[in-house]
């Protein structure tokens, strides 16, 4: 993740709720003032293995969010902390 990165999503080519995740985040981020990153878990062994069902997994500060769904509210407290 990149350093000033303060949110990363995982997801995958072809994710309908990667799509939606994303949207959210982008909304929330843009709105905030708050950079984000975007990782492909097929370009990773490790992250296909550990993430492949929970995708779209979010991450606030380097931890664990959420998963399969982005909660625009959730995510503006998590970020507002």
């Amino acid at each position: 993740m990149a350093d000033d990165a303060r949110i990363l999503l995982l997801g995958k080519p072809g994710c309908h709720l990667c799509d939606d995740a994303r949207a959210v985040i982008e909304k929330v981020a843009g709105e905030l003032g708050v950079t984000w990153e975007e990782r492909d878990i097929t370009a990773s062994e490790e992250d296909t293995r550990l993430y492949w069902d929970q995708i779209p997994v979010t991450f606030v500060d380097g931890v664990q969010h959420d998963f399969w769904r982005v909660d625009e509210r959730r995510l503006r407290t998590a970020l507002a902390t």
